[in-house]
């Protein structure tokens, strides 16, 4: 990778002193910045796009709604990595999880691997430009408690945030804070907080996508889902009316999303649109229009980008996230992800997605999708009942690929015809074009990034120390 260059500013020496110390480095829409604006980055776990603002029809979510009728809602942005430690290694990096050997599950976290040189966490450049940085567990009523999430996959040289609350900067500082939240994860918090409050959805009026059995136990998992995302709209809510209270509001971006896609047995983990398609809504007063939609390919690695490029920090030459904010931005003609060990299941997947095709390459077609995990073994219901429903004959065609005892080696599906990804053209000769194409996009990424998927773990997983979560 090439060494960082910086960037240059122009102007008289006094006006790049003031630039440098009060105001961003360019205007997004041709508006002059006179404060920089701070950053408020909310990220929720597991989820897809299911809120209302984006037409799900069994949720109620009016601070996301409010959120995306104020600012731009995002209808193709994509996670590189369909599990959190890796997506999260990309985002805080704006990089390939695969580029920067973050993509193992859970690895690196005690062997001493550091990023490759020069990569570093977005937030040494957010503090170089003088931002003070917070990373903290958001809860209801607008209160953030105690530290963030950060699940990287590599060792830290030093603390990547100031603080767990923006509260604690200097006067006047602008803030980037990342909020956690982690109410729509599977686990203790979804058990103690969404399981035990009052159920407000009919899980026996829901219509699941046709590859999850209509069968009780399929219904009543998705609507906890379902309630988890409505509690996390709540906290939202709180944040925002505390943005309000403390006058911020105006001069903060804000910034909503999730680290992949939703917590089931076939999007979880894998490679289909439930595991990497994400929301994101973005705020921006006076910047973005209220009400507006993008439609273009983004990944989860630009939200990092266009942080670093709304707020004047340094964008270095290595980044492979795009800023998706401004005059001439890069418009991607697809995405990437990637699937590599989950936990003790080893496995290794990726796959191009354009604006119609997926294609997905599996390269251990020899083991099944539903290989022995303990992770989705103990914490997803469907995980078994789709094992239970197979061996008493009671799955309907869709519902039987995914248990199929062997992957196909390729994957090519027409999204327009085919949202579901149920029909696997890649034998279909009346697309063998579009599958050399898909199939040649992908060895380039691989050549051009250096894939480190390409090489074995070097360190052994050990069951007696995975992490469930």
């Amino acid at each position: 990778m090439s060494k960082i260059k910086r960037q240059n500013h122009t102007g008289y020496r006094l006006l790049r002193l003031m630039l440098l110390l009060f105001c961003s480095s360019g205007s997004i829409t041709g508006i002059a910045q006179t404060t920089r604006p701070n950053i408020v980055w909310i990220m929720t776990e597991d989820m897809s796009p299911e809120l209302g603002c984006y037409g799900y029809p069994y949720v109620q979510t009016p601070n996301l709604d409010h959120l995306a009728e104020d600012g731009k809602k995002f209808i193709r942005m994509f996670s590189t990595a369909p599990v959190c430690s890796p997506s999260r290694s990309a985002m805080i990096t704006g990089m390939y999880q695969t580029t920067i050997g973050a993509h193992q599950h859970r690895s690196h976290r005690d062997d001493g691997y550091h990023l490759p040189d020069p990569v570093k966490p977005i937030t040494e450049y957010l503090r170089s430009a003088g931002y003070y940085t917070s990373n903290g567990t958001l809860i209801g009523g607008g209160v953030i408690r105690g530290k963030g999430k950060t699940d990287y996959n590599f060792m830290l040289d030093k603390e990547p945030f100031d603080g767990f609350d923006w509260a604690a900067r200097k006067p006047g500082q602008p803030f980037y804070a990342q909020l956690m939240i982690q109410v729509t994860h599977r686990g203790p918090v979804w058990k103690t907080e969404v399981q035990t409050h009052q159920p407000q959805i009919d899980a026996s009026k829901l219509v699941l996508p046709p590859y999850y059995p209509d069968d009780p136990i399929a219904k009543g998992d998705w609507a906890t889902y379902l309630e988890s995302i409505q509690l996390m709209d709540d906290y939202v809510g709180g944040i925002l009316k505390r943005l309000d209270d403390e006058g911020l509001s105006k001069n903060t971006v804000v910034i909503f999303t999730s680290d992949h896609g939703r917590c089931m047995v076939r999007d979880k983990q894998f490679l289909y649109d439930g595991g990497i398609r994400i929301p994101l809504l973005m705020r921006w007063p006076g910047q973005l229009p209220a009400g507006s939609v993008d439609t273009d390919l983004h990944s989860s690695i630009d939200i990092s980008a266009t942080i670093l490029k709304i707020t004047g920090a340094t964008l270095p030459s290595y980044l492979e996230g795009k800023p998706f904010l401004g005059k001439n931005v890069y418009k991607r003609p697809y995405i990437i992800a990637a699937r590599d060990r989950m936990d003790e299941t080893v496995d290794k997947m990726r796959c191009v997605r354009g604006q119609r095709f997926k294609y997905i390459r599996n390269d251990y077609p020899e083991r099944p999708y539903m290989q022995p995990n303990a992770y989705k073994e103990r914490q997803y219901p469907v995980w078994n009942l789709l094992k239970q429903l197979k061996a008493e004959g009671r799955l309907t065609p869709a519902q039987l690929l995914f248990t199929a005892d062997h992957k196909p080696p390729e994957e090519l599906y027409d999204l327009l015809k085919d949202p579901d990804e149920l029909h696997n053209l890649a034998a279909d000769l009346l697309y063998k074009e579009q599958l050399e194409k898909m199939r040649n996009i992908l060895q380039a990424w691989v050549k051009k990034t250096n894939d480190q998927g390409q090489y074995p773990e070097k360190k052994i997983w050990l069951p007696e120390k995975k992490n469930t979560r």
